[in-house]
């Protein structure tokens, strides 16, 4: 496959984990999650996650290695980058990337969500949103990033009603 860079990036229960995971199946590709990188930040800082976030607008320093850490890995190639920022990320620091955001409905990401953490919907929901907030509060003000700007991304994927194993599909397609 040659130094192939692919990013994937979507709001939380897009199913970015399930597909870059497949996809890493299917190619051999090495597989980063930029999320789990930044809980385990938030648990050496012994906060939970929605602290961490509030923490994290106020300390632009650990988004910050963060997004190095993710461009250092990107330039060396030969990984699939799962994050919130990873496709802009490439895009800013003209990394040559595939660049890929799952969308999809959000009462199918709740569900999906409450699915694979259990609790209760509304209060999942409620947290979602306050992280959602949060990270595009910190994007805008530290990168100058709005979110919901989809101009970047080679291809944009609706994963409401599509099985995972379609949609690796339909990148493997957009690889070839």
């Amino acid at each position: 496959m040659g130094e192939k860079v692919i990013t994937i990036s979507g709001l939380p229960g897009s199913g970015t984990t399930t597909v870059a995971k497949l996809l890493a199946e299917k190619t051999g590709i090495k597989y980063l999650n930029v999320g789990m990188i930044f809980r385990e930040m938030a648990e050496k800082y012994k906060m939970d996650l929605q602290s961490f976030e509030r923490y994290c607008e106020e300390h632009p320093r650990i988004d910050r290695e963060l997004d190095m850490e993710q461009e250092k890995i990107m330039r060396k190639g030969n990984v699939i980058m799962e994050g919130r920022l990873s496709g802009w990320i490439a895009h800013l620091k003209k990394i040559p990337s595939l660049k890929i955001w799952l969308d999809c409905d959000e009462d199918e990401r709740m569900r999906r969500i409450v699915e694979r953490e259990g609790g209760e919907e509304r209060e999942k929901k409620r947290e979602t949103k306050e992280r959602i907030e949060s990270e595009k509060r910190r994007y805008e003000k530290f990168y100058g990033i709005h979110l919901d700007d989809m101009s970047i991304y080679d291809m944009v994927i609706d994963t409401t009603n599509i099985p995972p194993e379609k949609i690796v599909e339909m990148i493997l397609e957009r690889i070839d």
